[in-house]
């Protein structure tokens, strides 16, 4: 592996202490990362607040300019960027359905394009022999990006393009678990930005705490688990940052009595399975009408025994779960649902092999009440559950903390268009599950954060409302 340094000012930084990086599929050290202090987060922050006059100043044609220039040079380290992300994620570079580390590159570029072309007009509300009145959006100053490590470098983009495109300046932190690819991101990046309006810094959770409370960052953009939105709110209250949480999800889906399963199956797995389950919008509660509950089951269980799970270095489908810790809690919740007596069409079993592996896992005839359904599993497991009445259906899929996405299957799209609008979800989709775009809003209710991210609404959250009001009378 590369020398891994962060990047201050425009500059590497030297540090005296570093921490391990992991190789999920083998559990050896791959890189040594280095550890940031509190004084050099402090002088991260420093950086980018000096760097945000001049970088809000910029014409909003020349940023444009730089956030293509940006996708063009990731794009152009499309194979170094992808080795990284075999490595510490653990991900294969094709995978299941194309869903591997090169549909995660080819992400991260499309957002970059996608953001690039944004704009924010003057909005003008008002123009008669009273007054002009105009709305302008503006830049908040520094964007503090907290990264998650199921997609480290598509996320670092989600989080960091819109920052930079609307005038903002950016201090980063990824995941301890997975901080190269972005690191290697950030130097690619520091070649094109001037100094100071791209700083990243690594570390472990303590780091992240640090930024939600600096005085100093304007606005923190966090992607993660519920809990620790719930710090990073509490945190960021001291001097009222701005805040963008997508958190955790615990996606239902609800399958209608008249759908085709055998043209709907093969969709469900792979919109359950993304990312090897890891993925916050991947379906995860599939409640399936009775009336072909069991051809569903057939179905999925087929397609879960015929894909491979090994070393995303491989030609594999499925890599590793990414870490030991999430790596126990999905064998945890496995264990729990067979105690309980549920039926496993599929997996269930780790391997006793070096790495944290976990079969692609069907589980059927389990309630509501078992933790893999009433919890986000966030790994290769998906719970399948029965269903009589639409109603009762509906109910059980809203009864959840979680509010991020869902969805209706069936052959009568108008109907199962009116179901959808009534899930209690940020997206809900028809005939598919965890489809995003880049100029489409995505977000959460409920314990599933606040805030959007995408297109015109999402780049509107990285700025301010000015009010401007030209007497004429």
């Amino acid at each position: 592996m590369s020398d891994f340094k962060f990047i201050i000012d425009g500059k590497p930084v030297d540090t005296t202490e570093s921490f391990p990086v992991l190789n999920p599929a083998t559990e050896t050290v791959i890189a040594q990362c280095p550890k940031a202090t509190i004084e050099d987060l402090n002088n991260a922050v420093a950086a980018a607040k000096k760097a945000f006059p001049p970088w809000s100043a910029t014409p909003d044609s020349e940023r444009a300019r730089i956030v293509h220039a940006i996708a063009e040079a990731l794009e152009a380290h499309s194979e170094e960027l992808c080795q990284l992300l075999i490595a510490e994620q653990g991900k294969p570079m094709g995978g299941f359905a194309g869903l591997g580390a090169g549909f995660e590159m080819g992400g991260a570029v499309a957002w970059c394009h996608s953001t690039a072309d944004l704009e924010l007009p003057v909005e003008v509300i008002q123009d008669n022999e009273v007054a002009r009145i105009e709305v302008h959006r503006k830049a908040l100053g520094v964007v503090g990006s907290i990264t998650p490590w199921n997609f480290p470098l598509m996320i670092a983009i989600w989080h960091t393009m819109p920052a930079l495109r609307s005038g903002n300046t950016v201090v980063i932190k990824p995941s301890e678990y997975t901080p190269l690819t972005t690191l290697r991101a950030a130097q690619i990046i520091n070649e094109i930005v001037p100094p100071g309006v791209f700083n990243i810094v690594t570390g472990d959770g303590a780091l992240g705490a640090a930024m939600s409370a600096h005085p100093d960052i304007n606005k923190i953009v966090f992607t993660g688990s519920t809990s620790t939105g719930k710090k990073v709110m509490r945190s960021a209250s001291g001097n009222l940052k701005r805040l963008t949480l997508e958190l955790g999800g615990n996606d239902a889906a609800i399958v209608l009595p008249d759908t085709d399963v055998a043209s709907a199956a093969p969709k469900i797995f792979a919109t359950a399975m993304i990312n090897n389950g890891q993925t916050c919008a991947a379906l995860k509660r599939l409640y399936v009408h009775e009336d072909i509950y069991d051809e569903m089951c057939d179905a999925l269980a087929a397609i879960a025994k015929s894909v491979t799970t090994g070393d995303g270095s491989g030609e594999v489908d499925f890599g590793p779960v990414q870490n030991k810790t999430q790596f126990e809690r999905v064998c945890q919740l496995a264990r729990e649902a067979k105690d309980s007596g549920a039926r496993f069409l599929s997996g269930g079993e780790a391997p006793d092999i070096p790495g944290y592996f976990f079969p692609v896992t069907i589980v059927a005839d389990i309630d509501d009440s078992a933790r893999l359904v009433s919890e986000e599993p966030f790994g290769p497991i998906l719970p399948v559950l029965k269903f009589s009445d639409v109603e009762e259906a509906l109910q059980r899929a809203n009864n959840s903390s979680s509010g991020l996405g869902g969805s209706v299957w069936s052959s009568d799209v108008e109907a199962a268009t009116a179901l959808a609008s009534r899930l209690e979800c940020g997206t809900a989709w028809v005939n598919n599950h965890a489809m995003i775009q880049p100029d489409a809003p995505f977000g959460g209710v409920k314990e599933s954060g606040f805030g959007v991210e995408f297109g015109r609404y999402g780049l509107e959250e990285y700025t301010s409302i000015q009010t401007l009001q030209v007497s004429k009378a």
